[in-house]
């Protein structure tokens, strides 16, 4: 592996984070790319720069949920402001270069990244929408998961194609959260599977244009909604 940059973390825990993340990426992609950006503090990096005198390394990973998406974004604190850097690289390559003894990431070697990764949400001008309490969605989340599971494996498996398995899931994670009807379950289900979605987490959700984007104290998750042109693009990104 080719290394292009050693970014040192605030501590190892900042690492362990990081490596679990990744591999929660690479469980439904193995072979995933991830957009990285590292930010000194004060430069242009949206909810990533409030970290004092230390830079912050943003990762974005997209969760094929259904045939539309989910962009999930984990941030770590890194040792000092450092230099800028925004690359598209291999999931399972920066997992490698995680060392969590030394509480550092080697960056691998760029790569030519998929269409999401060039279609980043803004950075500013994100207004809050409302505050969705976990007791309340969690519920309704693990409904979805099970009605998923028994209409799945109601289909005839001569039948259960992928393209099948994604229109089903468009049409449950497309519903929208009863305690905040503006925020489709699909966003609830992403922060879940990706490991954002904690009993007692505080939630909230914020709104830029036709992007929203649910916030928990472990990462976020963005989705594109049909208000913004050329939603049909069907993806999710952040910060």
């Amino acid at each position: 592996m080719t290394v292009t940059a050693r970014l040192a973390l605030t501590d190892t825990g900042e690492a362990a984070d990081l490596s679990a993340f990744l591999l929660r990426l690479l469980r439904f992609d193995k072979a995933a790319a991830v957009r990285l950006r590292a930010v000194a503090p004060g430069g242009d990096g949206g909810d990533a720069g409030d970290a004092g005198d230390d830079g912050v390394l943003a990762v974005f990973g997209r969760l094929p949920l259904g045939g539309s998406g989910a962009l999930a974004i984990r941030t770590a604190r890194l040792s000092g402001p450092g230099e800028p850097v925004d690359l598209t690289v291999s999931a399972g390559q920066l997992l490698e270069g995680v060392d969590a003894e030394a509480g550092a990431v080697a960056l691998p070697a760029p790569v030519t990244g998929p269409a999401w990764a060039g279609l980043l949400p803004p950075r500013a001008g994100w207004r809050p929408v409302g505050a969705p309490p976990v007791a309340e969605v969690y519920p309704e989340l693990m409904a979805g998961v099970r009605e998923f599971r028994e209409r799945s494996e109601a289909v005839p498996a001569h039948h259960r194609t992928r393209d099948v398995l994604d229109r089903l899931a468009d049409e449950i994670w497309s519903r929208p959260v009863a305690a905040l009807p503006e925020l489709p379950l699909r966003a609830v289900h992403a922060a879940y599977v990706i490991g954002f979605l904690k009993p007692g987490a505080p939630l909230t959700v914020h709104r830029a244009g036709g992007w929203l984007r649910l916030s928990a104290p472990a990462g976020s998750v963005v989705v594109r909604t049909a208000a913004a042109p050329g939603a049909g693009l069907g993806l999710s990104p952040v910060r």
